[in-house]
């Protein structure tokens, strides 16, 4: 892909998002954020076969999200391609789930290592809350949205029947992975209340008939995560009222530091090409 310096207004001096594009950036913005996070996977998951795996679902996800801020950059109307959009944002316009961008990984030798059961997990929850969004937005109003979908739930299902296979696996393995499984259960589990938020986003974008309301999404998602975690005798966390932020433009401390090493080619060297 190819970048070209930000012109027009200045980032912070924009007006608000549209909620029609801040409603398509919020699933562009999780599936690039979550790709980022799966490909520092790449030369380090536990066996080869995985290193594999995960750097193709990262790919999937990042040709969904190319797709998705093509798409809402035609919708705002502002000349931002998928490229301005990706890196020319700063981390207050990004609109990903808080959950994508938590770490994965962490450098060797640093205590708070990350651990490999914090990746299953977390991509159980996201493919399967993805997965019901791509079924509903298959019947978005916008032509161009409802093709996205129609190919993306192919690959979400692929995705959700991988993850599913990693938490049973570890999840009722040894007394260790079930420990490290469980543990990461728990880490992950309060930022699933934000996947059901709603918001005036979310009901403009019901209303108008651009994709399901976030919140009508939960019971489907219930319905595929509890046998999963049942099958790998793993409990389901109890709720907490906690609700992240991420959706919303207001995020954790470790997206800047992610955007930071994602953008910096494109920003030191604007307008550079491929």
């Amino acid at each position: 892909m190819s970048a070209g310096s930000e012109s027009g207004v200045a980032a912070s001096q924009r007006p608000p998002v549209a909620p029609a594009v801040h409603y398509v950036l919020r699933y562009a913005d999780t599936c690039l954020v979550h790709a980022q996070r799966l490909g520092e996977w790449c030369g380090h998951a536990p066996v080869l076969e995985e290193d594999i795996a995960l750097a193709n679902l990262a790919l999937d996800l990042l040709g969904q999200a190319r797709s998705l801020l093509t798409r809402a950059g035609e919708i705002e109307g502002h000349g931002r391609d998928e490229n301005r959009l990706a890196y020319w944002r700063d981390e207050h316009e990004f609109f990903n789930l808080t959950l994508a961008e938590l770490p994965l990984r962490r450098p060797s030798g640093q205590a708070a290592g990350g651990d490999f059961a914090d990746t299953v997990v977390r991509n159980l929850l996201l493919s399967c809350w993805l997965h019901e969004a791509w079924r509903g937005l298959q019947s978005s109003c916008d032509d161009d949205l409802a093709a996205i979908a129609a190919k993306a739930v192919k690959e979400s299902r692929y995705h959700r029947e991988h993850a599913a296979g990693w938490v049973v696996r570890l999840g009722d393995g040894s007394d260790e992975s079930h420990r490290r499984m469980a543990a990461a259960l728990d880490r992950a589990w309060p930022y699933t209340a934000e996947m059901f938020a709603r918001d005036t986003v979310e009901a403009v974008a019901e209303a108008g008939g651009l994709g399901p309301a976030r919140d009508t999404l939960r019971t489907a998602w219930l319905a595929a995560v509890r046998p999963v975690l049942a099958e790998a005798t793993l409990a389901m966390p109890e709720e907490t009222p906690f609700v992240s932020t991420g959706s919303a433009g207001v995020h954790s401390e470790h997206l800047g530091y992610l955007l930071a090493e994602m953008q910096v080619l494109q920003r030191r060297h604007p307008g550079g090409r491929w």
